[in-house]
């Protein structure tokens, strides 16, 4: 286990706690239950030495990231998380929108939010049950067993964004495959760097490709906007590496969940109209993109306390989104539950640009799955399935090894 809480209320919180309880894969770490408990903001060490602070409870958590005085400028932050050798981060690339503040991020913002509005994502969701519906047909021919990551989780999210992107159809193979090794599957930190130096180059060559020839899709959209071609290759880079990883664990760990609560699943299984909640709660439940990063720009006060310039805060979403003040028997996963306001999705100006694409996947992928593989259970143990590492800055399973009967 991480650090024990100090004695004193007043003692600094001396690492990051990141090691989950055992045998219980979707719980937060416990440290962090009993800090949301006893003292939601906390002073925290970060691994540089830089004193800081640590944010737990829900309401703590949601005012930090909804306050512009608060930067999401990278290196204005000290790293959060032990054993990296990180200590310091280097300014947000062309095109990352996490971090970066206004007026460039508004800038950015204003261009992007109409190509994901909500009457937009709804009008994918028949290309996403397509896709879904294709893959489960592959599995189901080369079944009953399959790697869920690999057959299904991954490549819905990741065909989504091609078509998106507007990937030509002759490229996706190559750039699915460096998707692949981008997000950590059976690669190492050599091969994710290497697939994503590929990808920047490939989408750089892409949005050249569009500018002399636009197209109807998001990048050829764009090119008739004053981004520059870096800005675009950068916008692209970066909707993919948001877009993709997230929804794949949420499709892969929430397919985890619902077999280790059955119950759940046969009330999903039941009424095929609890997709949505069952979304929602998810969403709150697992938190895959469990910490955030923020550092004041002024001295700011919170319950009580007084963030000074220059201290950078983490917030801690896992512990946030299972907090009691907020969420009634929040460590119960329950379908039935109207999980409104949780932060998977962040809060504020940063709230995540793709959410309503993400909830079209995971609405269509997730029931459709149990839909057709009524007897779908895990291969293996549930204690043998690999975990990402608590590092990783998304969680979730390396591989979810399952089965079904043929019918």
């Amino acid at each position: 286990m991480g650090q024990p809480l100090p004695e004193s209320a007043e003692a600094p919180i001396l690492e990051l706690p990141m090691e989950r309880p055992s045998g219980c894969p979707f719980d937060p770490p416990e440290e962090l239950t009993r800090l949301r408990e006893q003292r939601p903001l906390s002073r925290f060490v970060y691994p540089d030495g830089h004193v800081g602070w640590l944010v737990t409870g829900h309401a703590q958590t949601r005012a930090v990231v909804g306050d512009s005085r608060f930067t999401s400028r990278y290196e204005l932050m000290h790293y959060p998380f032990p054993g990296t050798g990180i200590t310091e981060m280097p300014p947000a690339p062309d095109g990352d929108l996490t971090g970066i503040d206004a007026p460039e991020h508004t800038r950015y913002r204003k261009l992007l939010t109409g190509k994901f509005t909500v009457r937009r994502m709804r009008e994918l969701t028949g290309r996403a049950e397509q896709i879904t519906a294709e893959h489960l047909d592959a599995m189901e021919r080369g079944g009953p067993g399959a790697d869920l990551v690999a057959a299904y989780a991954h490549p819905i999210p990741a065909i989504m964004i091609c078509e998106l992107l507007g990937v030509p159809y002759a490229d996706r193979e190559t750039f699915q495959r460096h998707a692949v090794a981008l997000s950590g599957i059976d690669a190492t930190e050599e091969e994710q760097f290497a697939a994503y130096g590929l990808l920047q180059e490939y989408i750089g060559e892409l949005v050249r490709a569009k500018r002399a020839h636009p197209t109807d899709d998001l990048l050829g959209d764009l090119t008739t906007s004053d981004l520059t071609d870096a800005e675009l290759s950068g916008i692209g880079a970066f909707l993919l590496a948001a877009g993709l990883d997230t929804t794949a664990n949420m499709i892969a760990l929430g397919t985890f969940a619902l077999l280790s609560h059955p119950e759940q699943l046969d009330a999903l299984r039941a009424d095929p109209g609890l997709a949505e909640q069952t979304v929602e709660e998810l969403l709150r439940y697992l938190s895959v993109a469990h910490t955030g990063m923020r550092a004041a720009l002024e001295d700011v006060e919170l319950d009580g306390q007084v963030i000074k310039a220059g201290e950078s805060v983490t917030v801690s979403i896992q512990a946030a989104n299972r907090d009691p003040a907020k969420f009634t028997d929040p460590d119960t996963l329950d379908l039935h539950r109207k999980a409104t306001g949780h932060l998977a999705l962040g809060h504020g100006i940063h709230q995540c640009l793709g959410q309503q694409l993400a909830r079209v996947e995971l609405r269509v992928a997730v029931p459709a799955l149990f839909a057709r593989f009524p007897t779908l259970r895990l291969a293996v143990p549930a204690d043998e399935v690999p975990l990402r590492g608590p590092e990783m800055g998304v969680y979730g399973v390396h591989r979810l090894p399952v089965t079904w009967d043929q019918h």
